[in-house]
């Protein structure tokens, strides 16, 4: 049994005719952080194309995740630059009457 597990292991590390070791790793690898931005920023610019090739680079929850951190990010970094409170720029930015 254990004999089976290292080579299953090893079957891991030898590369195949392509180089890759397996089909995910002939893929770019993205991050959470990475589809998010790029997913982001593709809606801003009307890129549906962009936008659904980035949502595919993660899970959906994982792409969740990285867009409520941006916008988490985005929201203190404009408040910050308009000495605001946060919870006045996000309103702003929904177009939003203040609290």
């Amino acid at each position: 049994m254990l004999n089976r597990v290292r080579q299953f292991f090893r079957s891991l590390q030898e590369p195949d005719r392509q180089g890759a070791r397996t089909p995910r790793e002939r893929e770019p690898r993205h991050n959470l952080f990475e589809a998010a931005a790029v997913y982001v920023a593709a809606c801003a610019e009307d890129d549906e194309q962009r936008g659904d090739e980035a949502a595919g680079w993660v899970s959906p929850e994982a792409l969740s995740f990285g867009v409520t951190e941006l916008a988490c990010r985005a929201v203190i970094a404009l408040a910050r630059e308009r000495d605001e409170t946060p919870q006045s720029v996000a309103r702003s930015l929904l177009g939003l009457p203040a609290a």
